[in-house]
């Protein structure tokens, strides 16, 4: 070969080798950030070119999907449905060809549109036999009586608040309804229309946010229901060693390093008052001592054990609730009985009441059962202990403290035939020096005749159109509770 056609083929060579390169880079360098890239509109075109598989609940469909309205603007063939919408949206989040995907919709994208790799049987299946690829499904542990239950309690209610139930003995999610909510088939499109339905719904639009999920993203101060806690630690930490031996309290009760009383609401029996009698009457001084005697760390420790201080993943995110560190024993006290600095999520709440009633064993919370693809499982989840915030002997004191406050305490309006129930009500302070509607809670457990607990609630509202007076975690929360674990005993009968 002479000269001048070696240099030709050489320089061929480089440009096929450049060519190749730049093809690898782009394939398996580049290829995430290519398709993830917003730009890149064919990802889009291909999640909504068929229909999404199903969120289910009780074996039927939430969800469902129908063509789009023939635009010239819109290449998008289908558009999300709800059944229920604002109901089941804090479990669903939404699906819109517009605004994207949050939640259920959002982590399990690839099973619900088909293109997770865990498909891909069905989807080669699919291929050789010309049908049209279908998503896999999303099959969820929620009770649908147990949820219609609980949003329609908040619904009439009124105000705003959040309401979350468990199995305790395995963690599923029963309930989970967050009030205001809204229905994501409202924006699902892609149209003027669907936009003006999703600038309604901001917070900058709509100040009640109801796209906010109140049961798992928003922290309250749990107010008296935290002194479940109180009570685990001193019981755990061996301060008091059943529920009825008289605790050291005096009445009135001076913080330490302060000159001010804790007070306890109205003339109550609180002096030395065991630990029974003073969850009954939710006896502020007992359980901030308590809290104070045993300090910071014990209880940092205690409430980590319940789940505090952690985020929780169920697989969707919740927020993480709050104890604080480095606190003195005043605010250590005020802590103690849920105030200062003390912040909880519905779902945290819901863990203390559950980890209580399964006998001191807390059960991650999940509301994901299995995935599956034309009725085939794909994936399960299995229960997981997440900790041990007692012992089983402990979680039986606390029980029987707890039903003592259903039987003849604050919480009498949960009270329900034929079942034990346990729980513990709590009005939370809410605004700059208590100026505004108190919040109120209640958690709660059912034990049935042979022992077991089907359900773990805890609910918490907050009305601020409500007589202030008339606010109570008894009055308001208590009942919405009672129907919640009703109705998930009667759908296992």
């Amino acid at each position: 070969m002479n000269k001048p056609l070696r240099r030709i083929a050489i320089f061929c060579g480089l440009l096929v080798l450049t060519l190749l390169l730049r093809d690898n880079w782009l394939q398996y360098l580049k290829s995430d950030s290519l398709k993830e890239d917003p730009k890149n509109r064919r990802v889009t075109i291909a999640r909504y070119a068929t229909p999404r598989g199903d969120i289910i609940v009780d074996g039927n469909p939430i969800t469902g999907s129908v063509e789009s309205s023939k635009t010239g603007l819109n290449d998008l063939k289908y558009k999300r449905t709800y059944k229920n919408g604002a109901m089941w949206a804090p479990v669903t989040g939404y699906a819109s060809q517009a605004f994207g995907a949050t939640q259920l919709e959002s982590i399990d994208d690839g099973i619900l549109t088909g293109n997770d790799d865990r498909l891909f049987f069905r989807k080669t299946l699919d291929m050789i036999t010309g049908k049209e690829q279908q998503g896999g499904n999303v099959v969820t542990t929620l009770n649908g009586a147990a949820q219609k239950a609980a949003f329609e309690g908040l619904k009439k209610q009124g105000g705003k608040g959040a309401v979350v139930a468990l199995e305790p003995s395995t963690g599923k999610i029963l309930a989970l309804a967050s009030y205001p909510s809204y229905d994501p088939s409202s924006f699902a499109g892609n149209s003027d229309d669907d936009a003006a339905a999703w600038k309604k719904l901001q917070k900058k639009y709509d100040p009640n946010d109801p796209m906010l999920n109140r049961a798992l993203r928003e922290t309250y101060p749990p107010g008296s229901t935290f002194k479940v806690v109180t009570a685990a630690a001193a019981l755990e930490n061996g301060k008091y060693t059943s529920a009825d031996q008289k605790t050291d309290s005096p009445l009135p009760w001076v913080m330490p390093g302060t000159t001010t009383q804790l007070k306890n609401e109205g003339n109550i029996p609180c002096k030395d008052a065991p630990m029974r009698v003073a969850l009954q009457y939710s006896c502020n001084t007992v359980f901030g001592k308590i809290g104070s005697d045993l300090g910071n760390d014990k209880m940092l420790e205690e409430a980590k054990k319940f789940g505090f201080d952690t985020e929780q993943f169920t697989p969707v995110r919740a927020t993480a609730s709050v104890f604080s560190d480095d606190m003195n024993q005043s605010q250590t006290a005020l802590s103690s009985i849920g105030q200062y600095n003390t912040a909880a999520t519905p779902l945290q709440m819901a863990m203390v009441a559950s980890a209580v009633a399964n006998d001191g064993k807390l059960m991650k919370p999940y509301m994901v059962d299995e995935l599956e693809s034309n009725l085939d499982p794909i994936a399960k989840t299995e229960p997981e202990e997440l900790s041990r915030p007692l012992s089983a002997e402990n979680a039986q004191i606390l029980q029987d403290m707890m039903e003592t406050v259903v039987e003849k305490g604050t919480g009498t309006n949960a009270k329900i035939d034929g079942v034990k129930v346990g729980g513990k009500t709590g009005t939370a302070q809410h605004g700059v020096e208590n100026s505004e509607n108190p919040y109120a809670w209640f958690i709660s457990y059912v034990k049935q005749s042979d022992g077991s607990s089907p359900v773990a609630v805890a609910v918490v509202v907050e009305d601020e159109s409500a007589n202030r007076d008339d606010i109570s975690g008894g009055g308001l929360a208590a009942p919405i509770a009672k129907n919640v674990m009703e109705a998930v005993i009667n759908s296992r009968k």
